[in-house]
């Protein structure tokens, strides 16, 4: 997990203020031309070159090279030249609405609206249209924020409550009380029905012991949650650690990991049983390999006060890797599956702070992956594994969510950074306002 909890609940934060306190947006007209910038679609295709694309009514209705198009007649035309365009980023693995607005304490009693609403905006920020909310949401509000899509912030996809044994949700005391606790294969499936009912996006299971501190599910529980799931026509994501139990959720005919395989690297059994799930997808959340430089530092600082950022540098001195969570097995593992053909999507397991995502594309082309590909699974192949037709690429009917760039990502990965705009459902984020705050 890329997370500074230990930090910010120890810094101030930023004063609260939702998007619909301060409007932070910057309305379009009907129709707007966006020519010259290089155009990465989010698919496999090469880049246009001088690009044109037209959005209106919040969608991309025109798409293709200068020359090639009849843009509408007194569109406002923004001139992109020098600039590289790429879709929005879709997280699939986030925890939001624990972290105070003001940074002081990161516990139960801070879910609210405005934190989720605001880790949302934090999104936004980076360039995030979408973040799947990985099992820990309570009650009500986080289905009414999905509802309403409040405008200038991120999209919100949730799996509501998880699935584990009771008393051992995620190895965090605070939160144990967050997820479905089950004993029995009757009591697996009524927790599907209830999320079921619900209309979740995706059912988060734990199969993790935590180094032997809380039990796991079975096999034959989280067999029954995989199979009622299915009945359900819900996808189940697999929280795992060990080796042995991505093999065994594998032959329950898992839909996806929402973390890569962390104790060992991949055998050929496992690699066996892969080529018998085919559809399998993969949520990789690789850890840190080090301290963070200054310009990672910088980066954070956009939206962080300084104090925050000092002592961040401070602990940068004290840095250790965790033997738990070691770089090197994860990352063969990714690179294993991706070149075996897995769908490998993108996740963080932030937890709203949001700059992190820019972390996990660094990480990944760590790995072995290109810029491209990264790229690809950030965008198009996160939205293909949650169904969301409408996101994750640049193409004629999909929303128009993307962010503009002044350098090249493809040249070097770090360049997602260096952010000019963002564009949500065919408005800008008015980052300085976000920024501000």
């Amino acid at each position: 997990m890329k997370s500074l909890k230990v930090i910010l609940c120890c810094i101030p934060w930023l004063a609260a203020c939702t998007p619909e306190d301060s409007s932070p947006l910057v309305q379009s007209s009907a129709a707007i031309v966006f020519e010259g910038a290089r155009l990465i679609t989010g698919n496999e295709n090469a880049p246009i070159e001088n690009s044109v694309f037209v959005v209106e009514d919040g969608k991309f209705t025109q798409i293709g090279a200068h020359g090639d198009l009849a843009p509408p007649a007194g569109a406002q035309r923004i001139d992109l030249s020098g600039k590289t365009v790429m879709p929005a980023i879709v997280d699939l693995h986030v925890h939001l609405g624990y972290l105070d607005v003001m940074g002081m304490t990161d516990t139960p009693a801070n879910f609210s609206r405005q934190n989720l609403v605001d880790h949302l905006a934090r999104l936004a920020y980076y360039g995030v249209s979408a973040g799947l909310s990985m099992g820990l949401d309570r009650g009500d509000v986080p289905y009414e924020v999905r509802a309403e899509t409040p405008p200038g912030v991120a999209r919100l996809l949730t799996a509501g409550a998880g699935i584990a044994r009771p008393d051992a949700s995620t190895g965090n005391p605070d939160r144990r009380d967050v997820a479905y606790g089950v004993d029995t294969e009757a009591a697996a499936r009524a927790a599907v029905r209830e999320l079921a009912s619900r209309g979740v996006d995706i059912v988060k299971i734990w199969v993790d012991d935590r180094g032997g501190t809380v039990e796991k599910l079975t096999p034959e529980l989280y067999g029954a949650v995989i199979d009622e799931a299915r009945a359900q026509g819900l996808q189940v994501a697999a929280h795992i650690f060990n080796l042995e139990d991505a093999k065994g959720l594998l032959r329950a005919n898992l839909h996806g990991f929402a973390h890569g395989v962390r104790d060992l690297t991949l055998d050929d059994e496992f690699m066996a049983l892969l080529a018998e799930h085919p559809d399998v997808f993969l949520i990789p959340n690789l850890p840190e390999r080090g301290p963070r430089t200054d310009a990672d530092l910088q980066f954070a600082g956009e939206t962080l006060p300084a104090a925050a950022i000092e002592a961040m540098r401070a602990q940068q001195s004290t840095f250790e890797v965790d033997p738990d969570e070691l770089f090197e097995t994860q990352a063969a593992n990714l690179v294993r599956m991706y070149e075996a053909g897995v769908r490998v999507g993108f996740g963080t397991d932030g937890d709203g702070a949001a700059w992190d995502v820019h972390e996990e594309l660094v990480d990944m082309v760590a790995a072995g992956m290109t810029p491209a590909d990264v790229i690809v699974a950030a965008t198009s192949t996160s939205a293909e594994i949650m169904g969301l037709d409408d996101l994750g690429a640049v193409a004629v009917g999909k929303s128009a969510d993307f962010i503009v760039l002044d350098e090249n990502p493809l040249d070097d990965i770090l360049n997602t950074r260096q952010i000019a705009s963002v564009y949500l459902r065919g408005t800008a984020v008015d980052r300085g306002a976000l920024r501000a705050r």
